[in-house]
């Protein structure tokens, strides 16, 4: 073979299993390697031994770190905000609007604890999400006695409530795994869940039953599947939890170490210890005394004595640089923005915060589509509407009146007046439709056409006069075609304000 030769690039065909095992460099167990053998478990293998302590280490972390607290906080906002909301699709607008105010009446009433409402239990969901990765939602059946609009209310259920390890074969052959009772098939048929909290000291009652089987028709399992076949939740904090853990620690080493070395002011040394200290006060019960010091005291030495004052040493340069590098692994372990967690926004321009949120919200609409609406409002709806039918609170064929959109919240932009001129020109240009572009801000284009209407309506009944009429084309270009007469009236431009030398341009142009 010649010099050249062993340069050359081997031909595709030519590939031996030399090269194969450079491509598969992970499965080797050379040196470098020799020490990492993971064992080859199942997701629910690991979440049935670990998840119990997995889920109160991170319960504790979101209480006592700040970090955590603040990450689950702008983890629910985000994903929630003031609400995914329904925007029913019926043909029929007399129909649609009486289901649309009953379900907005019944919101009120759809928590069994009466502490929220519904939008208020998404907002809770989301944090058990991130906190326990997953959340329980029963379907509670109420009475017709009990007053409600509709008789249906949600109660939330903790994690803790549906132990991890039952896990056994019932005589009828159905499975329980992790609480969760499957049939023959794989169907989720039933959950066992436990009457009391296991944590709850407070929650004292009679002997009964450890747990209470609950058809699965009757609760939604509100989780993100991070694997094929997971059958219960991972925290969303999980990722981060270690490095939370220690930075906390550190920092309160760092902290007790400052304090500490604040509260030495000087140390005195003495050739004669039975000699009394300058300042020295009365000895304490254990013998030892302790020497003061007031602003302004000239204190003449004793020979013998000599005194030396504390010089603590400073954290470092390093201390900032180490803090950040470690917040942004939190960060990128977590999936939220650096600035969301930390609320550290002084190395963020215009740019970097439009480039960081756009693929977070992109990761939140992942979760709102795919979790949130699927797993719980898709679920709640026809429930309701059904419980609705059968109760008289509403005269329509549920199957009829099922066709729903869920809104998610709308986003804040940091320059949300780029964002409307774009959408303004995206829906002239027939890129999007103006419904689109409604809902996009969270709210119904119907509802949002309904005030406009009436708005347009009570100007024009009251004579008043805007810029721009509510019944008018509010777009960028929406402005005065020409400057008004400069000797007629102040009003004959339609009250637009324009002034001398300002150039209008009319929608027609």
């Amino acid at each position: 073979m010649g010099l050249f030769d062993r340069f050359r690039r081997p031909s595709p065909g030519s590939a031996g299993p030399a090269a194969v095992r450079a491509r598969l460099e992970g499965a080797m167990a050379k040196r470098r390697l020799r020490g990492w053998n993971p064992p080859l478990e199942n997701i629910n293998t690991l979440v049935a031994s670990g998840g119990p302590r997995l889920l109160a280490r991170s319960r504790e972390l979101v209480v006592t770190n700040g970090y955590a607290a603040n990450a689950c906080e702008a983890f629910a906002a985000n994903l929630v905000g003031d609400g995914i909301k329904p925007s029913s699709l019926i043909g029929d607008a007399d129909l649609r609007d009486r289901v649309q105010q009953l379900w907005l009446a019944w919101t009120d009433e759809a928590d069994a604890d009466g502490l929220t409402d519904f939008y208020g239990l998404q907002a809770m969901v989301a944090r058990e999400m991130f906190v326990a990765g997953e959340c329980f939602v029963r379907l509670r059946p109420r009475r017709a006695e009990d007053g409600l609009l509709v008789p249906l209310q949600l109660q939330l259920l903790q994690s803790e409530m549906l132990p991890f390890e039952k896990t056994e074969v019932l005589p009828s052959g159905n499975r329980i795994r992790c609480g969760i009772e499957f049939d023959a098939i794989g169907r989720r048929v039933a959950y066992h869940f436990r009457r009391r909290h296991p944590g709850d000291s407070t929650d004292q009652g009679a002997v009964i039953p450890e747990t209470v089987r609950v058809p699965a028709a009757d609760v939604l399992h509100i989780y993100r599947p991070i694997e094929a076949g997971q059958i219960r939740g991972l925290p969303h904090i999980a990722p981060a939890m270690v490095r939370l853990f220690l930075l906390d620690q550190y920092d309160d080493a760092e902290l007790d170490r400052k304090k500490t070395a604040a509260m030495f002011t000087g140390f005195i040394t003495k050739t004669a210890p039975e000699e009394p200290m300058m300042g020295e006060v009365e000895a304490e019960l254990d013998g030892t005394a302790i020497a003061s010091l007031e602003p302004g005291t000239m204190q003449v030495l004793l020979p013998g004595e000599d005194v030396k004052f504390s010089s603590p040493a400073d954290v470092g340069g390093g201390y900032e640089a180490f803090q950040y590098r470690t917040l942004l692994a939190v960060s990128a372990s977590l999936g939220l923005p650096y600035h969301l967690v930390t609320g550290d926004v002084r190395q963020a321009n215009y740019s970097s915060l439009r480039a960081e949120l756009v693929e977070f919200r992109r990761r939140i609409g992942q979760l709102q589509h795919g979790v949130l609406v699927h797993q719980l409002c898709r679920a709640v709806w026809p429930r309701w509407l059904d419980t609705a039918v059968l109760s008289g609170a509403l005269d329509a064929d549920p199957v009829a009146a099922r066709p729903v959109q869920w809104i998610p919240p709308r986003w804040d932009w940091v320059d949300p007046l780029k964002d409307i001129q774009a959408q303004v020109l995206a829906m002239e240009a027939g890129i999007t439709s103006r419904r689109k572009v409604v809902e996009a801000t969270g709210y119904d284009v119907e509802d949002v056409d309904r005030e406009n209407a009436a708005d347009a309506e009570r100007t024009k009944r009251l004579g008043l006069s805007y810029r721009t009429s509510p019944g008018e084309t509010q777009g960028a270009r929406a402005t005065p075609a020409q400057l008004p007469d400069a000797g007629g009236d102040a009003g004959s431009d339609g009250g637009t304000g324009a002034g001398p030398g300002t150039r209008g341009t009319s929608e027609q142009e």
